[in-house]
């Protein structure tokens, strides 16, 4: 029996949504102008914001009529559809509301800032983890390899005074030498969790893991060669680190912009390049890309490839962000990243998932750890929350998406 829907012209809806939106920017401008005041900190500009979001959408949906259709249908289906999509959305919304009633500091400019700071280097390895979660698989060695690439860079980059430097010898080189190395490193120990993978059709759990102890095992080999002798790196060179610890305009970290360039690049190579559509029809059957005619075995090694890169890169900031490094560097950074993609509606069957889910993953979790130490929760009730966070959402992606998670 076909449930009964109603249905409303596009135009008037569109404009719902743009009277609406103009009205709650026009009250966050006046209130922050008129009636401000230092306990609601800056909400009225947050509302400003959210207001011109939603008369975006208004416009969007006006200006779209003839591609949308004329009326727009409602059901029940529908409604529940709509709610399960935009759920994470929701679910942050609700998260910063309930942090901000209990400390209204929340809402400063500053700590949004900080936010977004502290998602950059966790989006970026979140990014590179995806395509390995979008052919059913997973990558175990990512935060090891952000260790790798910490290491070799910094100990590449010291200011020649240092005393305990790790090349004494080393001539002063250009940054983006050692930072090469350290990414191109981490690019063909990702290429070996690719060959593993295809040649030999290692799941990828079993194939990252084991990479995952071998590169470990290097990365602390390489750090305790003399003279250093496993002592953290230090003394590193300003020109480097500015990299990370940059501020333009004095506030916003140039974290920010970079992690926002990675976010583009990558939605551009999953959603517009033959590379990106394939890792989506080897997720959904590999069986049937291979007979499509798709280069499976060249496709994986580059999707794990990629991934290193990115792990490398990832690694290399987080060096320059803290101005040093160890080998222990990047520790358990990978669950924080299929953490942040589960939760962000990368499906674990494979061939399912969007990079604006995965920001808004990272965003989740990073708001939970800021948030919940913004009010004083204790870091034992914190890991409490995250793991039902995470054992939720996986539970309602398996519960959409009844599949053999690897074939």
């Amino acid at each position: 029996m076909e449930q009964a829907q109603k249905t409303m012209p596009r135009k008037k809806y569109a404009n719902i949504f743009l009277i609406t939106g103009a009205a709650v920017f026009v009250f966050g401008l006046l209130f922050g102008l008129l009636f401000y005041t230092k306990k609601v900190y800056d909400l009225p500009w947050y509302l400003c914001i959210i207001g011109a979001c939603i008369a975006g959408y208004g416009a969007y949906q006006r200006n779209n009529t003839g591609k949308l259709g004329e009326e727009v249908c409602f059901s029940r289906q529908q409604s529940k559809a709509f709610f399960l999509k935009y759920a994470l959305i929701f679910a942050l919304f609700v998260m910063i509301v309930i942090i901000a009633i209990i400390s209204p500091n929340f809402l400063q400019f500053n700590v949004c800032l900080d936010i977004l700071s502290q998602s950059s280097i966790r989006l970026i390895i979140a990014l590179g983890i995806c395509p390995t979660i979008l052919i059913a698989g997973t990558d175990l060695s990512a935060g090891r390899m952000v260790g790798l690439a910490a290491v070799i860079s910094a100990s590449m980059l010291q200011v020649p005074t240092y005393a305990n430097r790790f090349f004494p010898n080393l001539p002063a080189l250009p940054v983006f030498i050692p930072v090469i190395i350290a990414i191109l490193v981490c690019g063909v120990f990702g290429m070996l969790n690719g060959l593993l993978v295809a040649k030999f059709n290692m799941h990828p759990f079993i194939a990252t893991l084991a990479t995952q102890v071998i590169i470990y095992g290097i990365c602390s080999l390489y750090f305790d060669l003399p003279p250093n002798h496993s002592q953290p790196i230090g003394g590193i060179r300003n020109d480097f680190t500015v990299l990370a610890q940059k501020k333009i305009g004095g506030k916003v970290s140039i974290l920010i912009p970079i992690a926002i360039l990675v976010t583009v690049i990558m939605w551009f190579v999953l959603n517009k390049t033959i590379f990106g559509k394939n890792i989506y029809a080897i997720g959904g059957n590999m069986e049937a890309a291979r007979v499509s005619g798709i280069n499976v075995f060249m496709t994986l090694i580059g999707i794990f490839a990629l991934a290193g890169i990115l792990y490398g890169f990832g690694g290399v900031l987080e060096a320059a962000r803290t101005a040093g490094a160890t080998n222990n560097y990047g520790e358990g950074y990978e669950l924080d990243a299929i953490a942040a993609c589960c939760v962000g509606g990368v499906s674990l069957a494979g061939g399912i998932g969007k990079i604006s889910g995965i920001v808004v993953g990272v965003l989740i979790f990073t708001v939970i750890q800021y948030g919940l130490q913004f009010i004083g929760v204790s870091p034992m009730w914190q890991q409490v929350i995250k793991g039902v966070i995470i054992a939720v959402a996986v539970a309602v992606d398996l519960s959409k998406y009844k599949k053999v998670l690897w074939h």
